[in-house]
């Protein structure tokens, strides 16, 4: 059996934050991934998409991480269902490149595009949309997914479901994803029609939000993180439906093509410090008061669903240090008291987010793991500073006393006894894991983090520069 080739470098998340050392793998086909697991070279491994989970799911210190870059084949595609057959390396970016032409759109998609499908149903991400279509789960039709035994299981809501709900949210640590099977949602533009309302605290955008949700397809608000008084929670809410054909401008020759714009891209690290409570306190005033509520304004699909990814490296904004994003979902009835918490002690703290996303959760689904509950979430931005980690422990402790969980894509600091509150089906999830996973073959600098697992491989940050806050 030919051993598939390894480099020791260090790894970071989107987050940069932390950095730990890895060995990882890069196959360029799928047939090499069941190789790497019988090889009995690492004490464990992880599967890595494009690397944009910001903490430390997809970092394996001082062990295996099997890169999906280069497995991003497109099998199949039946234009009258919109279902795409592609291997879990394919990036939603590639998949816009090559089927929007074709008049089909994500049915879900988190805030970049630079995601992989794997990676999509590792985390099960959510999008503005969730109000109304829930998570990528709702669209995955089957996948297949490897065990650490070598065996090749189908996974669909009606096969092998039990695995399926573990995987979908199971922050890869159930199988390796080869394959999966998406529903495209069909469209007739590149472009949305979008409805900018300003609301002058939070109260008010919640309301807006209840009052009107269900008439769009996409719906979040931008909202000040650092308003006090009877401002808290400022915000503009962007909401906005697919625009059909007729509703475009005439200089529009090619509906279904996104408009040319020019990259940018943050050269190198900035300054840590940079983004604090002044300068993203001035970003706030700004952005706040120029936007006036405006109708059905056009928009193409890239700037509506990533603003950022014209701008390469952006995280580099952050520093040397890195940032955690810091995502929370709240129940309905404790939702508005316990968002009103986290803003007042996030005012209060002197740190500031120079990104902070408020958007309103439908049903959650039947994933053991998967993020969303129906309620609100709000997810911030903070610089990695001094006293973060206390600072963000204190953020949990509202959260769980209101009823709400942290996404694990997004999470670098979170606590076993923290997250086994937050989620009731973890022992579930546990269960399904050992009986796939006996040998514990699969594992993450996060799995054991968060008592995930149960101690596999290298304990986090033993063999990497795992920088603290």
């Amino acid at each position: 059996m030919t051993v598939e080739p390894f480099v020791t470098q260090d790894l970071a998340g989107w987050g940069r934050f932390p950095v730990e050392r890895c060995h990882l793998f890069r196959p360029e086909r799928r047939d090499a991934v069941p190789a790497i697991l019988a090889s009995g070279g690492q004490p464990s491994y992880v599967a890595r998409g494009l690397g944009r989970s910001y903490g430390d799911a997809a970092l394996n210190a001082g062990a295996g991480v099997i890169g999906y870059e280069r497995l991003n084949r497109f099998i199949a595609f039946d234009p009258e269902s919109g279902v795409l057959e592609c291997e879990a390396g394919a990036s939603l970016a590639e998949i816009i490149q090559h089927f929007l032409p074709r008049g089909y759109f994500l049915p879900v998609t988190p805030g970049t595009k630079f995601v992989t499908v794997g990676g999509a149903i590792a985390a099960d991400v959510h999008g503005k949309n969730h109000h109304r279509d829930g998570t990528i789960a709702r669209f995955v039709q089957e996948f297949t997914l490897l065990t650490p035994g070598g065996e090749v299981l189908t996974c669909s809501p009606d096969r092998n479901e039990d695995v399926f709900w573990a995987t979908a949210g199971g922050m890869g640590l159930t199988g390796v994803i080869l394959t999966a099977k998406v529903r495209l949602r069909p469209v007739e533009t590149a472009y949305v029609l979008v409805d900018y309302q300003k609301a002058r605290n939070l109260e008010e955008a919640l309301g807006l939000f209840a009052e009107s949700d269900e008439q769009y397809q996409y719906s979040v608000a931008w909202i000040d993180c650092l308003a006090r008084g009877a401002a808290m929670g400022r915000a503009v809410l962007m909401r906005g439906n697919h625009a059909p054909a007729a509703a475009l401008p005439r200089g529009v020759r090619d509906p279904l093509a996104l408009p040319g714009k020019g990259w940018r891209a943050v050269p190198v690290e900035l300054p840590s410090g940079l983004l604090n409570r002044f300068t993203v306190g001035a970003f706030n005033a700004v952005y706040y008061g120029r936007h006036r509520d405006v109708r059905g304004e056009v928009v193409d699909l890239e700037t509506f669903f990533y603003p950022l990814d014209s701008v390469h490296h952006w995280n580099r904004m952050y520093g040397r240090r890195g940032f955690v994003q810091y995502q929370v979902a709240l129940p309905p009835a404790a939702g508005p008291r316990g968002l009103a918490e986290l803003l007042r002690r996030l005012a209060g703290s002197r740190r500031a987010s120079f990104l902070a996303v408020l958007k309103r959760f439908g049903p959650a689904n039947p994933g053991l793991l998967s993020f969303p509950m129906e309620g609100y979430t709000l997810a911030l931005d903070l610089p990695v500073g001094p006293g973060l980690v206390p600072f963000l422990h204190e953020l949990d402790r509202v959260v769980l006393e209101h009823g709400g969980r942290v996404y694990l894509a997004k999470d670098a600091v979170l606590t076993p006894e923290t997250f086994a509150a937050m989620y009731p089906n973890l022992e579930r999830f546990r269960e399904i894991k050992r009986r796939l996973d006996p040998q514990g073959l699969l594992s993450s600098s996060m799995a054991r983090r968060l008592g995930m697992v149960a101690g596999e491989g290298v304990p986090s940050g033993a063999a990497g520069a795992r920088r603290e806050a």
